[in-house]
């Protein structure tokens, strides 16, 4: 079931910068607000040079390592 929100005392310069927003998105404020939350709370996927710099940091240096990372992080949930 939807819920409504409300925020209060928003800057007018912060509503001023989310109606520009929504409108370079083709939204409403209501439209751009909802995509704001939905990117904010989505799993966030790695790029690939995010992931390399997180193995490296890692100091992974094999396949059979980075698989053994794989399964202990799948068996953890």
């Amino acid at each position: 079931m939807p819920v409504n929100l409300s925020i209060k005392n928003v800057p007018e310069e912060l509503v001023e910068r989310l109606r520009e927003r929504a409108k370079r998105h083709h939204r409403s404020l209501q439209g751009e607000l909802m995509s704001i939350l939905e990117e904010a709370l989505s799993p966030k996927r790695l790029t690939v040079e995010e992931a390399y710099r997180k193995i490296r940091r890692l100091g992974v240096k094999t396949p059979d390592e980075t698989a053994a990372l794989v399964r202990e992080d799948r068996d953890a949930r």
